[in-house]
């Protein structure tokens, strides 16, 4: 074959390319034949049929209740509330280990630099010795 030319795929690679195609849409198609990708059942979940048990009984569905654990009282707690639960809830804050202050510094200087949360300083300073004042090795509550 000289330089210049180029060899032409044969007849089988074309064969064998619509075959795979031919068998992945076939494959797609018995997937949404049985309903998994229809959109008739987006964001609904199948419940399995009760028997009715007690005919005079009243049920009723609602949305789980999430509660968000309440932070110690002290001042800094509204700060907190205020900046913090901008992104994450309190339970966030309550899930860190014992942070010393330095530690806890760190922790507010990363959402501030890293994260974009605009906290004056004069309010972060607050925030920390909240934090400290409450959640550090000596005054967690256990």
């Amino acid at each position: 074959m000289s330089p210049g030319t180029r060899k032409r795929p044969s007849a089988a690679f074309f064969a064998a390319a619509a075959a795979f195609t031919l068998a992945a849409a076939t494959l797609l198609f018995a997937q949404s034949d049985t309903g998994d990708y229809a959109q008739r059942n987006l964001g609904s979940l199948a419940q399995p049929v009760m028997p009715d048990l007690n005919a005079s009984a009243k049920y009723s569905v609602g949305s789980y209740p999430l509660y968000w654990p309440e932070l110690e009282a002290g001042e800094g707690r509204e700060l907190v509330t205020g900046y913090c639960n901008a992104c994450h809830s309190p339970r966030y804050i309550l899930m860190q280990p014992p942070l010393t202050h330095d530690q806890w510094a760190a922790e507010v200087t990363k959402m501030v630099k890293t994260f974009g949360i605009p906290i004056p300083e004069s309010d972060q300073t607050v925030i920390i010795n909240y934090l400290t004042a409450h959640y550090s090795l000596e005054t967690r509550k256990r």
